[in-house]
């Protein structure tokens, strides 16, 4: 690609991401052509449908929140690496208003442009879990479906303006619902009130 192709994408891109956090994803393409002072043939030109805009927009995120599992796989005990991906990827999710509803129909569909990410990060999410699992940290009970469907209800709550104040703590309620044995014990104790003296 010319260097004044790849300008433009990255202008094109830039501007569909802030149209994205202020309106959501169902934002107006034209809407988005206008912000970037191009035509609307100009946007469709290198993103022909709303898929492959959104696609290019987060594979970037994708690719990194699936590097950082990888990371966390070596450098963090089971229990820490689940509950910091699963936090990192949730407030992912809140900045892209509506993506998750995105996420979830593009798991399910080969025929999307977002279908190969979205099964790339469940598979990073799901070895974090099985890693949990494994060493006795977490329930046996959930697959990483569960985990991809807990981090979309998750940041469901956080797009909800009556709701949001409520995200952090019942994210830790679901965060210790997972987790197991020592761990789950210790975080409930961290979270008691402690004994005046």
């Amino acid at each position: 690609m010319r260097a004044d192709a790849r300008k433009n994408r990255d202008h094109l891109l830039a501007v569909a991401g802030t149209a994205i956090t202020e309106q959501g994803v169902d934002v107006s393409l034209r809407d988005i052509a206008r912000r970037a002072d191009v035509g609307l043939a100009t946007l469709l030109r290198h993103f022909p449908t709303r898929e492959a805009l959104l696609d290019a927009l987060l594979r970037t995120s994708f690719d990194e929140l699936t590097a950082q599992a990888s990371a966390l796989e070596t450098s963090s005990s089971p229990d820490d690496a689940l509950v910091s991906w699963l936090r990192d990827c949730v407030a992912w999710t809140t900045e892209y208003r509506g993506v998750t509803v995105l996420m979830a129909a593009a798991i399910e569909d080969t025929e999307s442009a977002l279908h190969a990410s979205c099964v790339t990060l469940r598979a990073a999410g799901a070895r974090l879990l099985t890693r949990a699992q494994a060493a006795g940290m977490a329930r046996t009970d959930i697959d990483g479906a569960d985990l991809f469907a807990l981090v979309a209800a998750l940041a469901w709550l956080g797009d909800q303006p009556s709701l949001a104040p409520r995200a952090d703590r019942l994210f830790d309620v679901v965060a210790s619902a997972i987790l197991t044995g020592a761990a789950s014990s210790d975080a409930e104790e961290e979270r008691r009130p402690r004994a005046r003296t």
